[in-house]
Parts: C-alpha cells; sequence; structure tokens
C-alpha cells in the first residue's frame, strides 16, 4: 500500500467518526466509530502497520505527546480554578471513587494489573490511554494493550446517558426555583462577573517575557521552538531525576506548561495559535487506533467482561464519592453528579451534553441563560480538571506499576 493511499484511508475513517457524532449530537462518539472502522480493516484487508505507512510512525506520535501536554499546561489559569474550587473538589472526590472502588472490588474480581490500566483511560482522554496501553506494552501484556484503549473507547456510552439524566433533573430544579424567584437574581452577578473577567484577560499580555518584541517576529515556528523547549526540560528533568525518584516526562510537561505561560514564556493554547493542534491531535489519534492491530476477535471477547465490569464499578465509586462531597460542600446530589462523570469523556462532549439538556429544558431565552450560568462552567471546569491534568498525572504514576 502506498503512503497516501494509507493517509486517505486512516484520515477518511477519522471523518466518519466525526460526522456520524456531529450527526448523532455526540451520542455516538466519534471514537466509538472510528475504532470499530479501524478494527473491521484490521481483520479484514488493512495491512498491519498502515499507521506508520500513512506518515504516524510511534516516534512521531511521541513527539506529538511531548507537545500536546504542554499545550494542556497553558490552559490552567489558576485564578479561574479558584472560583470553581467546589466544582473540583468534587471532581477529585469522583476521582477517589474511581480509584477506591476499582482498587478494592475491581482488584478482587478482574486482578491488580487490569484495574492499574483501566483507571487513567476511565478518569482521562487520549494522551492516559496512550501512556497505560505503551506502558502494559512494554510490560508484555498485549491483551491490557489493547484492553487501555478501547476502555477509552467504549466509556462514553456509559458517561452519556447517565449525564444527560442527571443534568435535566438538576435543571428542573433550577427552573423550578427560578420561576418562583429564588435564583431571579443569579443571571445579573454572573454577567458581570463574566465581564470583568474578560476585561482583565484582554488587559493582561500573555507573552510578559516577550512584550517588547514586535508581533511580526512571534512566528509560527517561534511558537513552536519555544514549545518544544519546554517539553525538552520536562523531559531533561524526568531523566535527571531517574537515579532518585522516578516521574514520568509528561507529568513534568503538563507541570511546565503552567510554569511556562504563568511566567509568559508561552501564550495561552500557543499549538492552537501555531497552526499545529489540529495535526497534532490526528498524529495521537491514529496512533492510539494503532494499537488495535493487536486486537484479535478472541481477545476482544476475552477483554469484553472486565471493560463492562470496570466501568461499572467505576460509576458507582464516581456516585457514592460526589454524593459524599455534595453534601459537605451543599451541592446538589445531581449536579455534583454530573461533574464527575465528565472524568469518562471530558470536552468537548461536556459542552455538547450540558447545551443540548439546556435547549430541551425550556425555550425561554433568559431560562437558558440561568441554566447556562448554573450549569456549564462547573462541567466544563470538571472535565478540565479530571481529563486534562489529573488523569495524566494518574497514568504517570499507575504506568509504574506495570514495571
Amino acid at each position: 500500500m502506498s503512503q497516501m493511499l494509507a493517509l486517505v484511508i486512516v484520515v477518511f475513517i477519522l471523518l466518519v467518526g466525526d460526522l456520524v457524532a456531529v450527526r448523532t449530537k455526540a451520542w455516538v462518539p466519534s471514537i466509538f466509530v472510528s475504532a470499530v472502522l479501524f478494527l473491521t480493516g484490521y481483520w479484514t484487508f488493512f495491512p498491519k502497520d498502515i499507521v506508520a505507512i500513512s506518515g504516524v510512525p510511534p516516534v512521531v506520535a511521541t513527539m506529538m505527546m511531548y507537545l500536546l501536554i504542554t499545550n494542556m499546561g497553558t490552559l490552567l489559569s489558576l485564578q479561574e480554578l479558584k472560583k470553581q474550587w467546589k466544582t473540583i473538589v468534587i471532581a477529585l472526590s469522583g476521582i477517589l471513587g474511581i480509584i477506591a472502588m476499582l482498587m478494592t472490588v475491581g482488584s478482587l474480581i478482574f486482578g491488580f494489573q487490569t484495574v492499574v490500566v483501566a483507571i487513567p483511560p476511565l478518569v482521562g482522554g487520549v494522551v492516559s490511554a496512550l501512556i497505560m496501553s505503551e506502558g502494559a506494552k512494554e510490560a508484555g501484556l498485549a491483551s491490557l494493550s489493547v484492553f487501555a484503549i478501547v476502555i477509552y473507547v467504549v466509556q462514553g456510552f456509559a458517561g452519556y446517558p447517565i449525564t444527560s439524566i442527571v443534568l435535566k433533573k438538576e435543571g428542573k430544579r433550577l427552573l423550578k426555583q427560578y420561576r418562583s424567584g429564588e435564583i431571579a437574581a443569579v443571571k445579573e452577578q454572573v454577567t458581570a462577573a463574566t465581564e470583568v473577567a474578560a476585561a482583565s484577560a484582554v488587559a493582561k499580555p500573555e507573552l510578559k517575557l516577550f512584550k517588547n518584541l514586535p508581533d511580526k517576529y512571534n512566528t509560527d515556528f517561534f511558537k513552536f521552538f519555544r514549545l518544544a523547549l519546554v517539553a525538552y526540560l520536562a523531559y531533561l528533568v524526568s531523566t535527571l531525576a531517574a537515579p532518585v525518584v522516578s516521574i514520568s516526562p509528561f507529568v513534568l510537561c503538563l507541570l511546565f506548561g503552567v510554569i511556562a505561560s504563568s511566567a509568559g514564556f508561552l501564550e495561552k493554547q500557543v499549538l492552537q495559535k501555531a497552526n499545529g493542534f489540529g495535526l497534532a491531535i490526528m498524529a495521537l489519534m491514529l496512533f492510539i487506533f494503532d494499537g488495535l492491530k493487536q486486537a484479535t476477535p478472541s481477545m476482544m471477547m476475552e477483554i469484553l467482561f472486565p471493560l463492562v465490569g470496570t466501568i461499572i464499578l467505576a460509576v458507582i465509586g464516581m456516585y457514592i464519592f460526589s454524593f459524599i462531597a455534595g453534601k459537605i460542600l451543599k451541592v446538589s446530589k445531581d449536579m455534583a453528579f454530573a461533574v464527575s462523570l465528565t472524568a469518562l469523556y471530558g470536552f468537548p462532549a461536556d459542552y455538547i451534553i450540558t447545551n443540548e439538556v439546556i435547549k430541551s429544558l425550556t425555550d425561554d431565552e433568559e431560562e437558558r441563560e440561568m441554566l447556562t450560568s448554573h450549569m456549564l462552567p462547573p462541567m466544563l471546569v470538571g472535565g478540565f480538571i479530571t481529563v486534562t491534568i489529573v488523569s495524566v498525572i494518574l497514568a504517570g504514576i499507575f504506568v509504574g506499576f506495570l514495571k
């Protein structure tokens, strides 16, 4: 197979996944559709190394992981997170629920290695799934390497409908309060706070260290250079620290991204501004699906029971722990559960589901604004905390348990 034909086929599969997700309003995840098509291809006519033939060998995917995780760090604004501290506590309690339930009940049923591989992808997204898949492969655990990817692919099917149900219950509760006049003045306060935050964000220059640099010199290559340099420093520190303590370079990439952004060395979302985000995500997604080439029909049947079982236990753990945290922080049980469920899908699904629920509850524009101001910020922050930050840290720690 020629390189360009391989590239056309694999990108077409990603496109079909996207189209189905858009058509079904994300109820059928794009990642699931693409995974099914890749599996079908591997079981029929695909060469096993179709992803490498198309131009994405492992070394390219590793480079993209370094850049993407460092870029993730630039998204973290400590000021924004302070305002949503209750959401952060609830999101973390949901993750604690997953870990507690799987490490106890899950370990007894499915074995320690299986739950170690399952937890980071359940809490996070593509990066944590890839870290655990590669870690399992290096440890000689072929079926668990595939398991890490498959659990990432299907977990949304549990998360989407349950989130929709609990958000509808929360929305109806808020509408009842709004219509009775209990929370009538909230909208104006939220709007004013949003405007102030937006104004301060505009006023503050992002690149404090390069504030005198003319824009024409801040080229795409200069952005890439700074991003690569920060990622390299993270890698360097992880190798220097190796004799004393084992730290995943990807965890340090996240931390260094935060520091570099706060210090004014990197812009927020620098990879997007350098016009490289889409290509990086495409390469990483293709590399994820490359892991499915090991999956035989018999292996898929073998991992079906632990797949369903770990997801069910994770959801139960999230519910119990988020319910307790919600009670302590005086947050409704439905909102607390919805926030913790963002671990199963993250952005943009959290945004899409919340908006769909709000649209289904009312046609009144003011009521929709009220619901959006109450429900959307916690959902977005919850997804960001779980999928972006905690899952990468967990994967960096848990991958060490497989050695």
